[in-house]
């Protein structure tokens, strides 16, 4: 599992673009805001409220995580949901961020969830019903829609503001010019909470009809609520409906508790082999949060169960002592020999531990086991072979990194190494090139078009890494 901190920012390129461009997760369940909502909501109260401090809107890193068993596990899930919904095949990107609150959202074609929603999903049906609630917005093009919204609750904003100035020109005084323009204002943001309310209702009504055409059941859509509603946060009976962006629990519940159950399906369950799979994905991203004590309080009296186990073996790995957690891999991966991901992990501790050419049998075998063909498993290839340090292996290292490259778009890493094994071999045009790439992905605009200059003199003209780099030249925010 790689952790990438993207900054935010909005990045467009021919042939690709980085990754680093929403973020905006709140405490409510299922929130799709994106930056642009938060500065414009910002603006409008800017505008809205003339005599308060002002403020604005700061942009902030974007936690990505990269891990291939995840990513292949979160395909798996939203595969069905999207084909219902008639997406085409790869016209909608998923990205995990290394937040631990229950949430998820969608900002255009790209859509993000928590580690911490996987994390605290007991099955996979409860994630399954978060991608189908945001698989509602997309199809309802919600998004559009409170980009339109936002911009009349601005409008309206700035009448106010100005009839409030008209009222203190008319002599009306700073009080009432005060009332008026706070008054405006209050109402632009009460009529957006309003639609946006309905947006969430109209998500979840779409999302129980994605799962009845998939033959799956709405109760992770109830148990999701019912978790949230326990919050005391939500529980307390003080909140304003109102002065929310989303619905209450009990409000949704309520709904869900009628519709949901009135499938054929609300009592069908999660695959065995499925929720294992479920289970392993949390006990990995809580042995990366919370290491070994996370994992037993998560497994509990199932801590030596194979999730369990495997929780552990990373703890080990994670605190770098191989020599427990080497022996933990071996016994997962005699039960399960054809799980890619067992495999990989084995790789990982192996070259932690500073055995790179035995970590690179492990990655080959995992590749080799692979059927979602990740490039990700390409990197850790790449990085062994490099890592061996022997010439023989340079060759390899480079052709397997680019074989990454191809698959993954958004790896900065697998350019990292690329880098890495181009001026190995002593080609620094190359080097300079993946450099380039790199620190493109992971917006560093300045210094990717630095080395994009310096390389790109001395590449063929007109060729495929030629252009990419005129790309990244040419490119601005």
């Amino acid at each position: 599992m790689t952790i990438l901190v993207k900054q935010a920012g909005t990045h467009q390129t021919r042939s690709r673009e980085p990754v680093s461009e929403m973020y905006s997760p709140s405490v409510s369940v299922f929130c799709k805001t994106s930056r642009i909502f938060m500065l414009l909501v910002a603006m409008i109260a800017f505008v809205a409220l003339p005599f308060a401090n002002q403020s604005h809107a700061q942009g902030r890193s974007l936690p990505l995580v990269r891990d291939a068993e995840i990513e292949n596990l979160l395909n798996d899930y939203t595969a069905p949901i999207f084909r219902a919904a008639g997406l085409r095949s790869g016209s909608i990107e998923i990205f995990l961020l290394n937040q631990q609150e229950f949430n998820a959202f969608v900002t255009g074609t790209r859509m993000f969830i928590n580690t911490g929603a996987i994390m605290q999903a007991d099955t996979p049906n409860e994630i399954i019903g978060v991608f189908a609630h945001e698989t509602g917005h997309i199809l309802g093009g919600h998004l559009t829609r409170l980009r339109d919204r936002l911009e009349q609750a601005q409008i309206l904003s700035l009448l106010g503001l100005l009839a409030g100035a008209g009222a203190a020109v008319a002599g009306g005084g700073g009080d009432a010019a005060a009332a008026i323009a706070l008054g405006t204002g209050s109402a632009a943001r009460r009529g957006l909470l309003a639609y946006q309310r309905e947006e969430e209702s109209s998500a979840d009504r779409a999302g129980l009809t994605l799962l009845e055409k998939t033959g799956q059941s709405g109760r992770g859509m109830l148990t999701t609520f019912k978790k949230l509603g326990q919050n005391p946060l939500f529980s307390s009976g003080r909140l304003d409906p109102y002065a929310l962006s989303h619905p209450l629990p009990r409000e949704r519940i309520a709904f869900l508790q009628d519709s949901a159950a009135r499938s054929p399906f609300f009592d069908k369950k999660d695959p065995e082999a499925l929720q294992l799979r479920h289970d392993l994905a949390r006990a990995k991203i809580a042995a990366y949060a919370g290491g070994f004590n996370l994992v037993r309080n998560l497994f509990g009296k199932d801590f030596n169960s194979m999730p369990g186990l495997y929780g552990s073996a990373i703890a080990y790995h994670l605190s770098g002592i191989p020599r427990q957690g080497l022996p933990i891999m071996d016994r997962l991966i005699k039960q399960q020999p054809k799980n890619p991901y067992f495999h990989e992990m084995k790789g990982e501790i192996l070259l932690k531990a500073g055995r790179p050419a035995d970590a690179a049998k492990s990655f080959k075998q995992a590749i080799a086991l692979d059927r979602s063909e990740s490039g990700l498993l390409r990197v850790q290839l790449g990085h062994a072979l490099l890592e061996t340090g022997n010439s023989a292996n340079l060759k390899a290292a480079i052709q397997t990194l680019k074989g990454a490259v191809g698959r993954d778009k958004y790896s900065s890493r697998a350019h990292g190494l690329l880098a890495r094994a181009h001026a190995a071999s002593g080609d620094q045009i190359l080097a300079m090139a993946a450099t380039a790439e790199e620190r493109f992905i992971q917006g560093r605009i300045r210094e990717a078009k630095q080395f994009a200059l310096r390389a790109q003199p001395h590449i063929k003209t007109g060729s495929p890494t030629w252009l990419r780099l005129e790309d990244i030249i040419k490119f601005s925010k």
